[in-house]
């Protein structure tokens, strides 16, 4: 069994406002920072994550499949709902991109908001998201995965009635990978089709 991380979010009080993450785990130890950076304070998190399946989390392709896996599910099927929260780092977040009146507006969820908001809606009506192609970019212990999915809500269901780009930022924090955030958008075919670079072969309409 994987020891338990105890995460620390370290905010620095700059006027640029950067966001840090930072992990101890053992005993607390200041981050490094790049040289001139201000000094940056480490308070302590108080929301312990759930306890993660190693196969999880053991790599960026393990951990964006078991965030597909752990939401997916026929009609009636109870999910996992522990399996989904643990593979957030402490304050992860979801963001969506709504369009309302011509306006982008953010909705913003805790990832225990986001099952609350959708447990009824995916195990009483069924909900599978499907990955359909996958860009990911790395840098040191960071990754951004630009992962296009489409929504049915039965794996016969001939065409799926969503389609749309997750934007998924994952970090190796300690001995596995977290998911900080997934931010997405739905796809609009009149006014905001999804390009043919994100979309596999047999998806591309050209």
């Amino acid at each position: 069994m994987p020891s338990k991380i105890s995460m620390t979010i370290a905010i620095s009080m700059a006027a640029a406002g950067s966001l840090m993450l930072a992990t101890s785990p053992n005993e607390p130890t200041e981050p490094r920072v790049p040289a001139g950076h201000p000094a940056v304070s480490m308070p302590d998190v108080q929301d312990t994550p759930k306890e993660a399946r190693p196969e999880d989390i053991k790599s960026i392709d393990s951990i964006v499949n078991a965030y597909y896996d752990s939401v997916s599910g026929p009609k009636g099927q109870r999910r996992d709902w522990n399996r989904l929260l643990s593979l957030f780092m402490p304050d992860g977040r979801f963001i969506v991109s709504r369009v309302v009146d011509g306006e982008t507006i953010p909705m913003i969820l805790t990832p225990q908001e986001f099952v609350d908001t959708n447990r009824t809606y995916f195990e009483q009506g069924g909900y599978f998201e499907q990955e359909i192609h996958r860009e990911t970019d790395t840098f040191g212990h960071i990754a951004q995965v630009f992962s296009t999915y489409a929504s049915r809500r039965a794996l016969s269901d001939p065409e799926p009635y969503s389609r749309g780009i997750n934007s998924i930022q994952v970090m190796n924090a300690g001995d596995r990978w977290w998911i900080t955030t997934i931010m997405w958008e739905s796809e609009h075919p009149d006014t905001n089709p999804i390009p043919e670079d994100y979309l596999s072969d047999e998806d591309s309409e050209g």
